[in-house]
């Protein structure tokens, strides 16, 4: 019998320590209580006030100016203080190099300005030979008959002469009394005169390089008025003889812009050549 019994016991003893061990496992008495994860307050409030965050950014980039400031300061306080911790030799030293770079920089400016000069110099010439080339071109030009021509001058016109006619030597006398009065360009009717410049006699009256000219005869005379006028009308002189011998009359106008138009062509050479 008690054999019996005591596996009974400790079936008895087995079923009411797991009950109780199931009640034990019901109470939170011996369990740690669950930590919750609070949210993080400084964050949120950062990313709902964009405002704030702008701020500080700010704030932190004049921090950092400030401390660059500073550091340039030093730095020219330490520059300033090199030159005052230098020795006496050091400091001759410095000066005398800085003295060497000054004569070096004045004789390079020296050297420069020469040059400028001569470039100035050179386009002076240039400038200078291309209006004496310009002027004796058109000096040229208008002595050759090449260039129409305009200024202060007179217009003598000549008529036909009543007594007889009117001779070609009569008509050159005319011309070389213009040229020793200073005429500068000269045209009659519609010849320009030249050096080359000829007038003779023909059945049909007088001939001018090659041209008929007829009466009333038009010479115009490009220079200083009055001298011009005198050489005409001087007395005894080539208006007296048109008049008397050839009973033509003689008009001189003076005017302040004589124009002439008429142009000399330039004659081939056969014989003259120039020298090389």
């Amino acid at each position: 019998m008690a054999k019996q019994r005591e596996p009974n016991d400790v079936l008895s003893r087995m079923h009411t320590q797991h009950a109780q061990d199931k009640e034990n496992d019901r109470m939170d008495t011996g369990a740690f209580p669950v930590v919750r994860k609070k949210p993080d307050r400084r964050r949120r409030s950062l990313d709902a006030n964009p405002t704030r965050s702008r701020l500080i950014t700010s704030i932190l980039i004049i921090i950092m100016c400030a401390f660059l400031g500073f550091g340039y300061a030093i730095q020219l306080s330490n520059t300033t203080s090199t030159y005052e911790t230098m020795s006496e030799e050091e400091l001759t030293r410095l000066i005398s190099e800085t003295s060497s770079q000054v004569q070096n920089l004045e004789q390079r400016k020296s050297e420069l300005s020469g040059q400028l000069n001569a470039l100035q110099a050179a386009a002076d010439k240039q400038e200078e030979a291309k209006r004496i080339a310009e002027q004796n071109e058109e000096t040229s030009g208008l002595l050759s008959g090449r260039l129409p021509a305009e200024g202060k001058g007179v217009i003598i016109t000549i008529s036909q002469g009543t007594k007889s006619t009117i001779d070609a030597s009569t008509m050159f006398q005319l011309i070389e009394e213009l040229r020793n009065a200073g005429v500068e360009v000269m045209a009659i009717n519609s010849v320009r005169i030249v050096t080359s410049t000829y007038i003779s006699d023909t059945d049909n009256g007088l001939e001018c390089d090659g041209i008929l000219l007829e009466s009333p005869y038009i010479v115009k005379a490009i220079g200083d008025p009055q001298n011009l006028q005198n050489a005409v009308n001087i007395a005894g002189g080539v208006g007296s003889r048109l008049k008397v011998k050839f009973g033509a009359t003689v008009d001189v106008a003076t005017s302040d812009k004589v124009t002439i138009d008429e142009v000399h062509v330039a004659s081939k050479y056969t014989y003259a050549k120039i020298v090389e």
